[in-house]
């Protein structure tokens, strides 16, 4: 019997992002427009929790994803006149979130692709994620946590923080053909890893 990825994933998400909604008051976020201090330190009490848990996916490092959290906060109150409300306001800095985690890991190295993606063929099918049921949410959060920066940012960029490959492909700087053939390179490492996991045969 199997399962799809996103039925986990899905408990992982609403379990960890409820502090996000409902949408933050508006009036906080205008009063944060007019650099009123009291404003701010409320609106990053409202997310510093659940983007604390953004980070830490991606940098896994609880010092660095504290430092990340600190930079994105600071480029959102500084570019807070270009929220204009029409995504939630924990969406717009989710991304401010996973912009900086992606400069952090390429600054550290770790963000390295190590073969020509142009070349490769697509010939797996992005919305086959299924693996069998005995699956557990922490094998699955374990083996993302230890696929390589390169691989583990679009995984995470699609299968948990919802984004599409031509967003994904914008916040990295890459083709849509890189994008997809990252995401099936990880989702087959992924499968691999969690099949050695189950039969005894990994590490």
């Amino acid at each position: 019997m199997q399962h799809p990825f996103f039925s986990i994933v899905f408990k992982i998400t609403t379990t960890e992002n409820q502090s996000f909604y409902p949408m933050f008051q508006s009036n906080v976020v205008e009063k944060c427009k007019a650099n009123d201090r009291s404003a701010q330190v409320q609106l990053y009490r409202k997310y510093c929790e659940g983007m604390y848990i953004v980070a830490m996916r991606f940098v896994k490092d609880a010092d660095d994803a504290e430092d990340v959290l600190q930079e994105a906060f600071i480029k959102a109150f500084q570019k807070i006149d270009q929220f204009k409300g029409d995504v939630t306001f924990g969406a717009w800095l989710k991304r401010i979130v996973i912009n900086k985690c992606i400069d952090f890991l390429k600054s550290k190295k770790e963000y390295l692709v190590s073969l020509d993606e142009g070349y490769m063929q697509n010939k797996d099918d992005d919305e086959n994620w299924n693996i069998e049921a005995t699956i557990t949410i922490d094998e699955v959060r374990k083996a993302i946590d230890n696929l390589q920066a390169t691989y583990r940012c679009v995984v995470l960029m699609y299968l948990i923080e919802g984004y599409d490959h031509q967003e994904i492909a914008q916040v990295l700087n890459i083709s849509e053909t890189a994008c997809r053939t990252r995401l099936l390179r990880g989702k087959a490492i992924l499968k691999e890893v969690l099949k050695a996991n189950r039969y005894g045969t990994g590490s």
